[in-house]
């Protein structure tokens, strides 16, 4: 097992595709048999609660954080080997919860799986800065538009003051016909390119779907990028059901429309859940 157990996974920007990492890389290491918490450690802005289909009166991190509740009460089963932390959605009870608190919730979820995601608020704020210290490591999300590689770097320098360690960059809707050069947006940066998740329009169907992208469409370029980002990050094999690989680094699966049928396409508009529109609005908002 990799030393790094608890990552960051954080952007300056909102909309880069950091929740959808952060559950995809957790998914892809609960497929693998490994035990994984993913925790909405962006208390402001919860995005997480979409993944557990939340009741207004369910517990959640801010109870935690307001000494209200304990760890337990507030994780969620999603499938097998995967724990979901929500944070609630209320004002209110943002205004009560003491941030401090996420260190000790971090310590007892590390005690207890193989693997806990932080999905971390964008922009700067002592909530959103604070998880970048208590991590083992931060994994720095952006997409190659200029305003969200500048904003990295702002994250990038947060991460230091805070102590930090940023681990690298995830490039998200890469093109393999890009005039960018993502090696670049990484040396700009001065960290090191973890990986490339090629554009992918299957990823904001499977938000829709309330679905993580590596099971909504497996077979997909993206899923399969983020398949070998998670084995990359822990140092085991991860399972690529990708087929027919790209030579090109950007597009490294098969045609995900040859993986759908019109009677699958039904089934995942049938597993639509209106609670996960809150985390596309999040995701898509830039």
């Amino acid at each position: 097992m990799s030393h790094e157990t608890v990552y960051a996974i954080a952007s300056g920007k909102g909309g880069v595709g950091k929740t959808t990492t952060t559950v995809n890389l957790g998914t892809a290491l609960a497929q693998a048999g490994e035990r994984v918490a993913i925790v909405d450690a962006d208390l402001g802005m919860a995005n997480l609660a979409g993944f557990v289909s939340l009741s207004p009166d369910s517990t959640t991190l801010h109870d935690v954080l307001s000494g209200d509740a304990s760890v337990d009460d507030a994780t969620y089963r999603i499938t097998e080997n995967i724990v979901a932390v929500p944070s609630g959605t209320s004002l209110d009870e943002y205004a009560d919860t003491s941030p401090e608190g996420l260190r000790e919730v971090v310590d007892e979820l590390r005690e207890r799986f193989d693997y806990v995601f932080l999905d971390v608020g964008a922009g700067v704020s002592h909530e959103t800065v604070l998880p970048l210290g208590l991590a083992d490591a931060v994994v720095l999300v952006s997409t190659p538009e200029p305003a969200a590689v500048h904003d990295s770097k702002k994250t990038l320098e947060l991460t230091e003051r805070a102590g930090g360690d940023v681990t690298g960059l995830v490039i998200t809707r890469t093109r393999p016909d890009s005039d960018v050069s993502y090696e670049e947006i990484a040396a700009r940066l001065e960290t090191p390119l973890l990986a490339m998740i090629p554009d992918d329009p299957a990823a904001r169907e499977s938000v829709y779907a309330g679905t993580p992208l590596v099971v909504y469409e497996p077979d997909g370029p993206a899923a399969g990028a983020y398949r070998r980002l998670a084995a990359d990050l822990a140092g085991i094999e991860v399972a690529d059901t990708t087929e027919d690989a790209d030579d090109d680094a950007d597009s490294t699966a098969a045609d995900p429309s040859d993986a759908s049928t019109d009677e699958e396409s039904t089934e995942r508009e049938a597993a639509h859940d209106d609670v996960s529109s809150a985390i596309t609005e999040a995701e898509s908002d830039s």
